[in-house]
């Protein structure tokens, strides 16, 4: 008996101890609980178009705040069933499994099978993840803590924002988005059971790096599901054999990584670090739908061009082994150097025949390549095809996969485009193409390249022709400068296609990018006069030539700044400047910074005059009906089309700009390290197929537009002229005296 008393006396002392310790030296320790009392989350910097697409994420974290009202009961129900089933009946603490964690602790084994939800808020806000008994005591404190701060629904509503879920992802709206590609309301309940499934061991459990072990996590969230009532069997059955479709990478709404890193950069010089945590959210001017349009343009016509072009050949080659397990895991070494450049994906070849290719991609699949899928690499499956072009086990190559599920044989383009759209009105972007893939290459082209514009310039010569007297209907004689003239010795400049029509109206001239006869133009009104007239549209006088050579277009542009100058003729004469962002809100959705669209039509903004933009609308709507652009009113149906395309020498660099209705837009295509593009290819082929496919989506619906004619101006011999040139007689011909040389 009194071995009894005295172990109970031991045991009560120890007990006391115990007490004494946590309440007089672990207690007055415990951080305060503003963490969670007044929980501000890192929430990232966002940005979306207009029309509230998401295009770009930045921050250490990904994660969306979402209210715990706004939770659907089914991811709630999910989590719940194999965190903490009885999570709204306890106080906080399940004694007997957090008894047993002590007791593991004390054995030097860890048990956290007993941490309830609000036990997991408090390790994870203000504890370590060390493995003591001083640690759980304290989580013990602060679980009670919390109980006693807030209530059942704040509690779950902070774990279900804060919990890290693989992936760089933190609260389970961004890991929907993440994983699946779609918001956490939309989640079915199979998806819902496999997030549910990961908080236990994110690396274990992520269902993009171990699909398998996350399969079978899901499988006893489903399980618990149904023995708790949540799901029926027939749910039960349906879930567990419904095929998910993983990303495991951050899902955007729109393609439009150009613009995001602009935006990045802004807000990051504003803001600072607080950029990235902040919550703050930018909405630019962009409009989804002609965003999606413009790359997928791009992508489609760069790549068309380099099919044009021929195979180069695969992308690298490894040696196969021989064991199955070395030879997948070489194989999984090799793909993770060569990533998905959107939907063209990296296979390494593991078979070759001469009616089939098989190669594994780097989810592992093994796909067949036949038929019309060979045709572009024909040249590499050839016996004698060289060694670096021929396609053999162990080779790199690119496929893509079409509609009807078949795949083919591709690679990744070496030219570049860009395009670049504009409200001609306001300035506001519409939509930013910076090249082919952001990912491969930051490189802007639409804010940064500055390329030579080729005949793209020639509309500026002209229009600053109409203030010296000339009319669309002024006869220019298409030969050859003269032998004996002065500009000759040095400088004889040709037509493209090598023909000379002779006397040809100024619209024709243009209409059909007749160099010599644009040269003609430069000479008669003064290279110092055009030089001083570029400026009015935007351009830059120190970045073009002071000399005839100007005519063609042999400076310096970028695309935005000629969608911009173009846009003077869209809009009757305004210069406009090119602007992005709208609004920026904090996380609570107050405005920060509002930028409004410009009053339009400004006379403080007019750099022509309104029958100048009349008169260069009028010749460049020839262009598009019977010019080099005649496709973009073939294709387009409409009328209303006006724009520019453009050549530099040897093809360098292709261009197409021009606008209908508000919109003006600008299509390049060339090489970073500038070369030919080819010499059956021009503006037309390369940049003029861009824009029409973007434009195809950015006038959808509009009616055709049909200009005013301003005061000042008549119809003289079938076209317009200023007044007061009729009455002088303007400029009728020139050129006239001269003959091309003799043969």
């Amino acid at each position: 008996m009194k071995w009894i008393i005295a172990m109970l006396a031991l045991a009560a002392s120890a007990v006391a101890g115990v007490l004494a310790y946590v309440f007089l030296v672990l207690a007055p320790d415990l951080p305060a609980l503003d963490a969670v009392t007044d929980y501000k989350p890192k929430i990232p910097l966002r940005i979306y178009t207009s029309d509230n697409a998401l295009i770009g994420e930045f921050g250490e974290e990904h994660r969306d705040f979402v209210p715990i009202k706004s939770i659907p009961p089914l991811m709630k129900n999910a989590l719940l069933s194999i965190e903490d089933a009885r999570f709204y009946e306890h106080g906080g603490i399940d004694f007997i499994g957090a008894a047993r964690a002590v007791l593991a602790d004390l054995r030097g084994g860890f048990h956290q099978g007993a941490s309830t939800i609000t036990m997991q808020v408090a390790r994870n806000f203000f504890l370590t993840q060390e493995k003591t008994v001083n640690r759980k005591l304290r989580e013990i404190l602060l679980t009670l803590r919390i109980e006693q701060a807030l209530s059942k629904d704040q509690i779950l509503e902070l774990y279900m924002n804060q919990i890290y879920l693989g992936q760089r992802t933190h609260g389970f709206s961004s890991a929907a988005r993440t994983y699946f590609g779609k918001p956490l309301d939309q989640l079915t309940i199979a998806e819902a059971a496999m997030l549910a499934g990961v908080p236990q061991n994110p690396v274990r459990h992520n269902p993009a790096v171990n699909p398998q072990r996350a399969k079978q996590r899901q499988m006893l969230v489903l399980k618990s599901m149904l023995n708790k009532g949540m799901i029926t069997e027939a749910q039960f059955d349906q879930a567990s054999k419904e095929h998910l479709t993983i990303t495991g990478k951050q899902q955007f709404d729109a393609h439009a990584d150009y613009v995001a890193e602009l935006v990045r950069q802004r807000v990051v010089a504003e803001y600072k670090d607080l950029a990235y945590t902040s919550g703050i959210k930018v909405y630019t001017t962009l409009l989804k739908a002609d965003q999606d349009a413009a790359y997928e343009a791009v992508r489609r016509n760069v790549l068309a061009y380099d099919q044009r072009h021929g195979y180069r050949g695969p992308e690298a080659f490894i040696r196969l082994p021989a064991d199955e397990e070395a030879r997948d895991d070489a194989i999984d070494e090799e793909l993770r150097k060569h990533p998905a450049n959107d939907k063209l994906l990296a296979a390494v070849v593991t078979d070759v025949s001469s009616k089939s290719v098989h190669a594994d991609l780097a989810s592992g699949e093994n796909v067949e390549l036949s038929g019309d899928g060979l045709r572009f690499a024909a040249s590499a499956l050839q016996s004698n095809a060289k060694s670096d072009l021929k396609i053999v086990p162990g080779a790199v190559i690119r496929v893509v996969q079409d509609a009807k599920k078949r795949w083919s044989i591709t690679q990744i383009p070496e030219v570049e485009g860009a395009y670049v759209a504009l409200n001609a009105e306001t300035g506001a972007y519409r939509a930013i193409v910076g090249g082919f893939d952001f990912n491969r290459k930051k490189f802007n082209h639409v804010t940064s390249a500055w390329r030579q514009p080729g005949s793209s310039l020639k509309p500026f010569i002209y229009s600053a022709a109409l203030e010296k007297g000339f009319s669309p209907a002024t006869m220019i004689n298409d030969v050859q400068l003269s032998a004996t003239s002065e500009e000759a010795l040095r400088w004889d400049p040709r037509n493209d296609d090598g023909k000379y029509d002779g006397p040809i109206s100024m619209k024709t001239a243009l209409a059909h990018s007749k160099n010599v006869v644009s040269v003609r133009i430069l000479k008669a009104i003064g290279v110092d006069a055009a030089h001083q007239w570029l400026p009015r549209f935007g351009f830059e006088k120190e970045k073009h030539p002071g000399n005839l050579t100007m005519a063609l277009g042999t400076g310096s542009v970028t695309p935005v700044q000629l969608a911009a100058a173009y846009g003077v003729f869209a809009n009757g004469g305004y210069q406009i400047t090119p602007w992005l962002i709208s609004k920026i809100t904090d996380a609570r959705g107050n405005i920060l910074s509002e930028n409004k669209a410009p009053a339009i039509a400004q006379e403080d903004s007019r750099v022509i005059d309104s029958r100048n933009a009349f008169i260069m609308d009028s010749m460049l709507r020839e262009v598009t009906r019977s010019g080099t652009g005649a496709a973009a009113s073939q294709k387009l149906g409409r009328r209303d089309l006006a724009g520019k395309t453009g050549t530099t020498s040897d093809a360098v660099d292709g261009w197409f700009a021009g606008y209908a209705g508000n919109v003006v837009a600008v299509a390049w295509m060339g090489y970073d390290d500038p070369k030919s593009l080819g010499g059956r290819e021009f503006g037309a082929t390369l940049a003029l197929p861009i824009w029409i496919d973007s434009m195809r989506v950015s006038l959808a619906g509009k009616a055709e537009t049909q200009r005013m004619v301003p005061d000042g101006i008549s119809n003289s011999e079938g076209d317009w002229m200023y007044n007061e040139f009729i009455n002088s007689g303007g400029i009728k011909t020139l050129g006239m005296e001269e003959t091309p040389p003799a043969e």
